[in-house]
Formats: structure tokens, C-alpha cells, sequence
């Protein structure tokens, strides 16, 4: 089966997960998500988490054995050697689930959602790149309120990952999440038109 893959990415915040909830729910399309292979990667039962804790200590753990995100996080986030020590981990690992949902999926239009797309270089992997982005005052706002973090935290984290300019000059096709969910709702679906999916799939 010739399948068409479609990697949607972006900056923190800007409306990934928004925007693949809404192709899943409208156009019934199969969602493969980084961030949840990320997760997965570093559950109770995985390996990886054993050299995670090997690497910082039992600390890293909650009571209930399971790992201590906010605390990881505070840790890559603050140290860039830390950070990439875990990526060079986890990436892999979220690679190798992709692959493997994909060839195991009888779908012929797939999503890739990948904040770090370009970061990790998983250009090659995808067929066609969506980059949802707002403005950097909205950015660094969402940030604020989703993670409950101050200005300083959260401009530290957007600052980790490649700036939204940069990322638009490299992507395929770019969705505006800069007013309410009607307009980015109108922006998907502009997406899907301009794309040559259109044929492929079956509307809701």
C-alpha cells in the first residue's frame, strides 16, 4: 500500500494536539503521536526508565514507582547536557514506535504529530509537513497557563526547541492558530484541500 504520511509539528503550545484531534474526529484520520511514545518510552515496565533512575536516583521517582516528570523535566531543562543525554534515550525509541505502528496500519493517509521534527531530523520519515504556529506573545501565554510556569519557564522551555520563523520557512504548508478554534478549524481544513489527500479520505 502507497501511504501518504503527513507530519504536523510546531512550537510548544501552538495547537498540535488541537489540530490532530480535529483530523481524527472530521476526517477519521489515523494519529500517530511523538509525544505519546515519549511517554510510553518512560513507563513503569520500560527498560529506559531503569537508566533513567540509574542516571539521577530513586529521586526521580514518585511513590508510586512511576517517573517524576515535573522533576526530569526541571533537570533538562536546566542543564543542555542533561537534556540531550535524555533525547539521544528516548528518540530512538519514539522512532522505532513510529515505524512499526506505521507499517502495521492498513491506513492510507497517516498523521505524524512530532513537535521536534526538525530537531531530531524526521523530515525524511513524513511526506508532507504541516507546521502549526501563533505569535510569540500567544505562545509564551498558553505556555504559561497549560503548565502553570512563570514568564522566565516558560520562554526557557520554548527557547529549547528551534524558533517558529525558522520552522516556517521549512515546512510544507503553515496553519494559523491565532484567533478561536472556528478559524483554526477553517485553517485544517483549508490544509486539507490544498493537499492532494483530499481523494483518499472519507469525511466524518
Amino acid at each position: 500500500m502507497n501511504k501518504k504520511i503527513i507530519g504536523i509539528t510546531g512550537g510548544l503550545a501552538t495547537g498540535k494536539s488541537t489540530v490532530s484531534g480535529y483530523l481524527e474526529r472530521r476526517y477519521g484520520l489515523k494519529i500517530l503521536d511523538a509525544d505519546l511514545y515519549a511517554r510510553e518510552a518512560t513507563e513503569k515496565n520500560n527498560s529506559i526508565l531503569g537508566e533513567i533512575v540509574n542516571r539521577y536516583g530513586q529521586k526521580i521517582l514518585l511513590d508510586s514507582g512511576q517517573l517524576d516528570r515535573l522533576q526530569l523535566a526541571q533537570i533538562i531543562f536546566n542543564q543542555g547536557q542533561e537534556k540531550k543525554w535524555l533525547e539521544n534515550l528516548i528518540h530512538p525509541y519514539v522512532k522505532k514506535r513510529f515505524l512499526e505502528d506505521l507499517h502495521s496500519s492498513n491506513d492510507d493517509v497517516i498523521i505524524f504529530v512530532v513537535p521536534l521534527l526538525f530537531e531530531v531530523g524526521m523530515q525524511d520519515m513524513v511526506d508532507e509537513i504541516w507546521l502549526v504556529t501563533c505569535s510569540p506573545q500567544q505562545q509564551i501565554e498558553r505556555v504559561i497557563k497549560r503548565n502553570s510556569l512563570s514568564k522566565e519557564q516558560a520562554s526557557a522551555r520554548i527557547n529549547n526547541q528551534w524558533d517558529l520563523d525558522t520552522k516556517r520557512n521549512l515546512a510544507d504548508l503553515i496553519i494559523e492558530n491565532t484567533e478561536d478554534l472556528n478559524y483554526l478549524y477553517k485553517q485544517v481544513d483549508r490544509a486539507i484541500a490544498l493537499s492532494k489527500i483530499i481523494n483518499n479520505i472519507k469525511k466524518l
